[in-house]
This record gives C-alpha cells, structure tokens and sequence, in this order.
C-alpha cells in the first residue's frame, strides 16, 4: 500500500492495553488504578494517561514525549505496580503506535503487542 500524506513525524510513543477486570476486583481495581494514575502523573515525560471501563473491559490510554519516557514507566510500573495489577487484570489486546525501540519494544512485546508506524498526520 502506498501513502501519499508525508507523515510530520513526532518521537511520542503511544499505546491502548485492553484488559479483563476479575471478578469482584472493583474495588482492589479502584484503588490500584487511583494510585497508578497519581504515580504517573508525576512523570514529566507522561503526555496522556487515561482510563476507560466497560463493564468488566478496561482500556488504558497511553501516551509518552520520548522512548526514554515510556522507558521511565515501564520500569515505574514493573518495579511498583505489576504484581498487584496482573493479579486483577489480564491482558487482552495492546495497540503500539509510534517508534516503539530497545527495551520499550521489547517491554511492550511482552503483552503480545501489535506494532504501528506513523505514516501520515499532524500533531499540533
């Protein structure tokens, strides 16, 4: 496939993770999910960080200035929070879009995720 709009191209990362709230985890989720968000709050390189609910299906959007960035989280959340989110929540879909390198990548395989580059757009 070819693409004629030139992408302005932008060094930020960004992921949507898809996840499955155990049952009767509401509020161990309402909690994990408070705490998270203050910690990565504090993150300068942190663009956007939000969550959505469906019923029990959780979606996380993500977005960082820099592979650093993410890295920054990354190591933030396996080092604090993985344990107690994974026992709550299992992963079911993660969506990488930008210039997912290193260990960023390879953090985020993990997850089984699907990989995309930018290839058209703006961001203002």
């Amino acid at each position: 496939m070819t693409t004629t709009a030139m992408a302005e191209a932008t060094d930020d990362i960004a992921w949507t993770l898809t996840l499955e709230l155990a049952e009767g985890k509401d509020d161990a989720f309402n909690a994990l999910m408070a705490e998270m968000v203050e910690a990565t709050k504090a993150e300068a390189g942190a663009k956007s960080y939000e969550w959505h609910r469906s019923g029990n299906v959780i979606h996380i959007n993500e977005r960082y200035e820099t592979n650093e960035d993410a890295g920054i989280h990354l190591a933030s959340f396996g080092a604090n929070f993985a344990e107690r989110f994974l026992a709550i929540l299992s992963p079911t879909g993660l969506q990488v879009y930008g210039p997912a390198e290193g260990g960023v990548r390879e953090g985020l395989a993990g997850f089984g995720a699907n990989f995309y580059d930018q290839v058209g757009g703006f961001e203002r």
